[in-house]
């Protein structure tokens, strides 16, 4: 087994308040809960920008990549108006 960290920045340029953030992250975590991770917003307080980590397990390395470019088509598929940084680390 390992497991994979993932860090997931936003650019949000569009954003002009903390609550106009909070709000569309919540949307993503809601939807990324289908891929049953551990999923925690560790955004600052720039409303411009967020970031949210994701924590899985996976039987070994080849499924961790699998699940990570899951979750990357996830993300372009559902909410192409966001531009997003993917870093992972896989333990």
């Amino acid at each position: 087994m390992v497991i994979t960290n993932l860090i997931l920045d936003f650019d949000l340029p569009f954003v002009f308040s903390l609550k106009e953030r909070r709000k569309i992250i919540n949307s993503i975590k809601d939807k990324l809960k289908k891929f049953n991770l551990s999923i925690l917003d560790i955004s600052g307080e720039y409303p411009k920008e967020a970031s949210i980590a994701i924590c899985y397990l996976a039987h070994n390395e080849k499924q961790a990549h699998q699940i990570k470019e899951r979750i990357e088509e996830f993300l372009y598929k559902n909410f192409p108006e966001i531009e997003f940084n993917i870093e992972y680390e896989i333990i």
